[in-house]
């Protein structure tokens, strides 16, 4: 198994304050390694969309963090974002690539099924995601997922898989220790009682601990 997970966040779906919250991610990603933000906003306009990227993405940037848009791969085109992420119901992986180009990340949802994901991949997804995991307020999961499925993607195939639903820094050490090269997080971190620099060390901790515990 790779041995390497990075952690992947998610904004929540409602940011009535773009430049606030640009304030809170500055922070949550000075606090510890993190390799992409998905941007995740939900029954909003396209200029509250553009507003968002506007605002974050100078702090991803100065980061060195892949700022993902959900659903949308006209728009992550438009306003540069480094990719986008589609759902099962936000049209193909191609047609996905083909508004976005060559050049950006494309990640799909994948629920708990292997067959979605092989195809996904066979495509040319540049990652899959399995889940939910865990219970999750952040969202209604269609499936559940089991820890074992993300061991026998990384023993069958070579593109990368993220863990999602409900991940906290208390659960998130056994899903790194059965597979998975990312591990997406909303309310784990934005929520957290400590606050989002807090969550990120934490969830950075759980992550060496599972990967310290992956068999060779």
């Amino acid at each position: 198994m790779p041995a390497a997970c990075r952690l992947y966040l998610i904004t929540p779906s409602s940011l009535p304050d773009p430049a606030a919250f640009a304030l809170t991610l500055e922070t949550a990603l000075a606090a510890g390694d993190v390799g992409a933000v998905q941007l995740r906003l939900k029954d909003v306009p396209d200029d509250a969309i553009a507003a968002a990227v506007r605002a974050l993405k100078p702090v991803c940037g100065r980061h060195g963090v892949a700022l993902i848009l959900n659903d949308r791969p006209d728009l992550a085109a438009a306003l540069d974002c480094d990719g986008v992420h589609i759902g099962q119901d936000d049209g193909s992986y191609r047609d996905a690539r083909r508004l976005v180009g060559p050049d950006r990340i494309v990640g799909v949802t994948c629920h708990d099924s292997r067959h979605l994901a092989m195809e996904a991949a066979e495509a040319g997804a540049d990652y899959v995601a399995f889940g939910a995991f865990f219970p999750t307020t952040t969202k209604d999961p269609k499936t559940r997922a089991e820890p074992e499925i993300l061991t026998i993607w990384q023993e069958t195939m070579l593109t990368p898989c993220v863990a999602i639903g409900g991940i906290t820094a208390d659960n998130a050490a056994g899903l790194v220790t059965a597979g998975a090269d990312f591990i997406a997080v909303s309310a784990g971190v934005w929520t957290h009682p400590d606050g989002p620099a807090a969550a990120v060390r934490a969830l950075n901790a759980a992550i060496a601990e599972g990967l310290a515990a992956r068999p060779d």
